[in-house]
């Protein structure tokens, strides 16, 4: 598609160019209903309006979005990489998993060296780092079931992207840049992300090739053919090898699962299950958060009182993920008693409001993170929450050569050994060890919240572990403490995952925060952290009339935009 007629397509049925933007926006709102798109960057959104205007769906509009996003946010976006995609479709909740998979040949010791020592470094960078990737399926999977407008259509805008090129913005290059000194070397990415520069149009050529590929032949354009060729040719590439065969490609498929459904607060509330943990740890902490309303009577937001209290629930969700959560297909996760009131009336009656409980006390209580997100809704009701990923900045930061899109390093959320913590700090067991096929645990929590069975808040965060925490602070700062979504989405946040102990991470204390905060929280024994973010929510909510407010987070790039759909 030539850059005239990526136009054409973002203008749609009816809709007007703004002069320099390039935006679609309503030509007239007679007869007509509101759709919105909240993603990482501009692009992606005009992307995901234009397939809404022309009539496709949530579930389209997704679609589109994840294939421009491979190519406008290589950092996290991809088709090299894997994800969830929690969704409503005429009033009927579903997820889909398209978690990367072990290869056949991985297995529980692969990253230990002769004496059980974890090899530094193997399953983050290099071939050897990379999962199965499950984009490409999931979102043909996706289609397959729910979508109206045809494949190739939503393909389209990804090529034109890749082909034609963009002016990459600054946040995009420092991030490279930043990638680069953590992958270690000049040899890392490739030339052509070396040569990604700010003011630059900056092009994909391969990447266009594997795209349209993947629009004439579906999955068979990526798990087959020439494009699964390249990506074997590349396993044999540098060391340490990697280890995903053309049978790994071909036996890939995503897995339709049932949601992780409960109540909170009157709403209904639609999220990931395991292979996730996200799902079972936000439901764990709402509950909790209800069953100790006692202990937040009167505290104001995001105090040092509030902070702690918010860490003691922390604690205790990740000691049980830990212990208990890992792919259902491999383990059985006991859902409904990590779920169970009664059991996290047990959990939450410990919590100490003055003091962090020890670390070493709170522990599984049962008997014996950098990835991008959008949400999309229609016109219809129908609502995706999307959250997919490679794993860390640029993935394994090995780019398949002559297919132009990067691998992920989704096996470093395995377990690589018992105990040791993974990049983002959290660590596992039994539950979440390396085996063939197998997926590795997440943190993604693409959620739905429902009000009388229409979606209300659509959103989920990147961010490895502190997804779990960031969407929880969004939910409870809109329904809690009735702020405004805006208001909700550019809060101050704060993390807490039992280990490190007594350590938050934070965002700076910007202006507005109370200046005793960051010393009551050190008298009271925490160590705080700081991180320049925490999580980059895309947001959609309902306002009073049903209309919908978009809410990406100011923290990045992101971009929300809201359609006017002709009804007739």
């Amino acid at each position: 598609m030539s850059e005239m007629g990526r136009r054409q397509f973002l203008a749609g049925s009816g809709a007007a160019l703004v002069p320099g933007i390039g935006l679609a926006v309503p030509a007239g709102a007679q007869g007509s209903r509101t759709g919105a798109v909240a993603t990482p960057d501009t692009l992606s959104a005009e992307v995901g309006m234009a397939v809404l205007r022309r009539g496709g769906n949530a579930v389209d509009a997704a679609i589109a979005i994840a294939l421009a996003l491979a190519v406008t946010y290589p950092e996290a976006g991809n088709i090299g990489g894997g994800g969830f995609m929690t969704g409503l479709v005429r009033g009927r909740p579903w997820f889909l998993d398209y978690r990367e998979s072990a290869p056949r040949a991985a297995t529980e010791t692969m990253y230990q060296a002769a004496d059980g020592s974890v090899m530094d470094g193997w399953s983050l960078v290099g071939n050897l780092a990379a999962g199965v990737p499950g984009t490409v399926r999931g979102l043909w999977d996706a289609h397959r079931r729910f979508g109206t407008r045809p494949w190739g259509e939503l393909v389209e805008p990804a090529i034109a992207l890749a082909r034609d090129g963009f002016d990459p913005p600054a946040q995009m290059v420092r991030i490279r840049d930043d990638a680069q000194r953590d992958l270690g070397g000049a040899n890392r990415l490739g030339g052509r992300f070396n040569a990604m520069a700010a003011g630059q149009v900056f092009r994909q050529p391969e990447l266009a090739d594997t795209l349209t590929r993947i629009a004439r032949q579906g999955p068979d354009g990526f798990y087959a053919g020439e494009t699964a060729d390249l990506i074997v040719a590349q396993m044999a590439r540098g060391m340490p090898r990697g280890i995903i065969t053309a049978a790994d490609l071909a036996a890939y498929r995503a897995r339709w699962r049932r949601p992780i459904e409960g109540r909170w607060r009157g709403l209904g509330v639609i999220t990931a299950p395991p292979p996730s943990s996200g799902g079972i740890a936000l439901m764990q902490l709402l509950t909790m958060k209800a069953l100790r309303d006692d202990l937040f009577a009167g505290v104001p937001h995001n105090s040092s009182r509030y902070i702690h209290l918010m860490a003691e629930l922390c604690k205790r969700v990740f000691a049980d993920r830990a212990q208990y959560l890992g792919d259902p297909d491999y383990w059985q996760v006991p859902v409904a008693r990590l779920l169970d009131r009664a059991y996290l009336a047990r959990r939450a009656g410990g919590i100490d409001p003055l003091r962090p409980s020890p670390t070493p006390s709170i522990r599984p209580g049962l008997e014996r993170p950098q990835t991008t997100h959008f949400s999309v809704v229609d016109g219809a009701g129908n609502a995706v929450s999307n959250t997919y990923t490679i794993n860390g900045w640029y993935g394994s930061g090995v780019v398949v050569e002559g297919a132009g899109f990067l691998l992920n390093n989704e096996m470093d959320d395995f377990s690589s050994a018992p105990g040791v913590p993974n990049q983002f700090g959290v660590v596992g067991g039994a539950a979440n060890a390396i085996a063939p096929g197998k997926r590795p645990l997440s943190s993604m929590t693409p959620t739905i919240l429902t009000r009388d069975g229409a979606p209300w808040l659509v959103l989920g965060s990147p961010g490895g572990s502190r997804i779990i925490t960031t969407v929880f602070q969004v939910i409870a700062n809109v329904v809690d403490h009735q702020m405004d979504l805006a208001s909700a989405v550019a809060a101050q946040r704060f993390h807490h995952q039992l280990l490190p102990e007594d350590t938050i991470f934070t965002e700076p204390f910007g202006s507005g925060a109370d200046p005793r905060v960051e010393a009551e929280l050190t008298a009271m024994g925490y160590r705080l952290q700081m991180q320049d973010y925490v999580g980059d929510v895309a947001a959609i909510g309902r306002d009073v009339s049903g209309s919908p407010i978009v809410a990406p987070d100011p923290r990045a790039r992101g971009a929300g935009r809201i359609a006017t759909v002709d009804a007739r």
